[in-house]
């Protein structure tokens, strides 16, 4: 074997050695980082309680019931969390910035928020609308490209990483020709300089975990490397506002069903079908009739009360004994307004199939046990959406209720 041989080889096993050493410093390096970002000065919510240990919310749905008697309310609270306005920034109640977000609350709950304020930096966003990232639900990185990369080559880069985090990512950057901030088309060829990634921090399934933080932060460490970016992470208790969330969902995650049941007859597929369309409902691959605004949002739906879906063709020979109207209290902008139109559209049903209005126990429902419903169910959580600066029916609440 050659001199030039020997020093071949043993430049190979220096080159390996040193890949292996930069891999380990790497790893090493996003676990101290992740670990910082999850440390916390008190016991871990999700891993204190019996409800966030299975990381999934409870059964949100509720059906319409006569009212016994009027449930005491509870207010969530959204510690550490002010509304945001278009820009992204806090908003206080009266309109002014940074406004007390712990104002009219007990003041233990005061307490707690102003303690953990000067805990957690503001996320630099910039002007990235809150419809489309809010630092109050994801976590955001900001990162500045030297130079500008094809959007479909950021995406692609950690695509296989980022398949692993079980809560969605938003891709935002600021478009050089219209001046604006918009959401990244996945095959898109738009250059990019400035871009945001959020981690989605709640949704339905509950709460995001350490694991989807973990994997989050290292994928984006990668792909600030490999797009020689300066990249903006911020250190903050990313599981605890992420427990506040998925509370105040929990709190406002309802689902208002109105049920009609025959009498006797079952009602006509074909019946069905020409009063839903003559409504304006429309059938869809889901297998149940929809009623949309004039934007082309979900209003309200009509499904079969058994179990068979419908469709075009089923619809031409079945018979059921019952309907469900249903409206999803958070996604639904106006939800008082909305459920008076749904709750006179299965009278006129019930006029026409010669059926019944009931609640889930079958007991019949009449105006008054509906605008209880209207007013405790749909008025009051969606009242309480607002105060803190997430209406129903908007972007924000679009995304955590999804």
């Amino acid at each position: 074997m050659t001199e030039l041989q020997m020093g071949l080889i043993g430049l190979g096993a220096a080159a390996v050695v040193g890949v292996l050493g930069y891999n380990k410093w790497q790893e090493y390096r996003q676990r101290k980082l992740a670990e910082a970002m999850l440390k916390r000065g008190h016991d871990d919510v999700l891993l204190g309680t019996a409800n966030a240990a299975s990381g999934v919310r409870g059964e949100r749905e509720v059906r319409a019931a006569a009212p016994v008697a009027t449930p005491e309310r509870r207010e969530p609270v959204l510690a550490n969390m002010p509304p945001a306005g278009d820009s992204g920034e806090p908003v206080s109640r009266d309109g002014g910035a940074g406004g007390d977000v712990a104002a009219g609350r007990p003041e233990s709950v005061a307490t707690v928020a102003t303690q953990d304020e000067a805990d957690v930096p503001e996320l630099p966003v910039g002007l990235v609308p809150g419809s489309l990232l809010d630092p109050r639900l994801e976590f955001i990185v900001a990162m500045e490209l030297v130079d500008p990369v094809p959007a479909s080559q950021i995406i692609d880069s950690q695509y296989r990483t980022l398949q692993r985090v079980s809560k969605p990512i938003h891709w935002v950057h600021f478009n050089e020709r219209n001046r604006e901030w918009e959401r990244i088309v996945a095959d898109s060829d738009l250059p990019v300089r400035r871009l945001r990634v959020g981690l989605q921090l709640v949704d339905r399934m509950g709460p995001v975990s350490e694991a989807d933080v973990v994997t989050f932060t290292g994928a984006m460490h990668q792909l600030a490397d490999e797009l020689l970016a300066v990249a903006d992470m911020p250190a903050s208790r990313l599981l605890d506002q992420a427990a506040e969330v998925d509370r105040f969902c929990a709190a406002v995650d309802l689902e208002i069903g109105v049920n009609l049941v025959s009498r006797g007859t079952p009602f006509s597929g074909t019946k069905i079908r020409a009063l839903a369309e003559a409504a304006g409902m429309v059938l869809g691959d889901d297998g149940v009739f929809t009623r949309r605004d004039d934007d082309g949002r979900t209003q309200f739906t009509l499904q079969n009360f058994e179990t068979t879906r419908f469709s075009v063709e089923s619809l031409r020979n079945m018979t059921t004994h019952g309907l469900t109207f249903v409206l999803d209290v958070p996604r639904v902008a106006h939800g008082e307004r909305v459920f008076q139109q749904m709750a006179d559209l299965a009278k006129r049903f019930a006029e026409t199939l010669q059926g019944t209005l009931v609640d889930d126990n079958r007991q019949p429902l009449n105006d008054v046990q509906l605008d209880h419903i209207r007013r405790e169910f749909i008025g009051k959580p969606q009242a309480t959406m607002a105060s803190y600066g997430l209406p129903a029916g908007s972007a924000q609440a679009l995304r955590l209720f999804s």
